[in-house]
């Protein structure tokens, strides 16, 4: 099999601040945010470095995603608190980050028959109609790829990078069991 990289593109996640937050009181005073509670009840603030947007809900829960990295989703948070303290809004706990999904991007290094592998691996939908990829649910990993004819792949659904790597390598054992050189 040809050379597979894969690469983290966006990590989700969320936490809480444990405090109430005046949702139009930010929206009121900070420039990089979005609030309109007739149509969603959360505010989004958009943090240029690193480049992540966050939701923030009035309870205080956030959630936070375009990451590449924990780091940049610990340092958006920082951010975040430091804004929430122009408004002394006094955030007083570390929070605590649960990864909701990570989403990876990356290449098996070869071309791919999609209706091949469409009818001879399990857990697939392709129609490519509607859409170019074939999407390959692999339960074992709790993960699923989008694959597209040449070669390169998108996964999502885990929840670490040891998952991700774990998920390439469960999917190249199966390409290869149905053929794929």
């Amino acid at each position: 099999m040809a050379k597979t990289d894969i690469r983290i593109v966006n990590i989700v996640v969320s936490t809480s601040l444990e405090h109430d937050i005046p949702l139009e009181k930010m929206a009121a005073t900070l420039s990089n945010t979005e609030y309109n509670p007739e149509q969603f009840p959360g505010l989004v603030i958009r943090i240029k470095e690193p480049k992540t947007s966050a939701l923030i809900f009035s309870s205080g829960k956030v959630v936070c995603t375009g990451a590449k990295t924990i780091e940049e989703v610990a340092l958006s948070l920082q951010k975040i608190i430091k804004s929430l303290q122009k408004l002394n809004i006094k955030i007083k706990v570390t929070p605590v980050l649960a990864i909701q999904n990570i989403v990876a991007s990356g290449s098996v290094g070869m071309d791919l028959n999609l209706n091949t592998l469409a009818m001879k691996l399990d857990n697939t939908e392709y129609e490519p109609e509607q859409f170019p990829g074939l999407v390959y649910k692999l339960k074992a990993a709790k993960a699923t790829f989008l694959l597209f004819s040449n070669g390169k792949i998108v996964c999502t659904g885990t929840k670490s990078e040891e998952e991700v790597h774990i998920a390439l390598e469960m999917l190249v054992v199966n390409l290869k069991k149905v053929g794929v050189k």
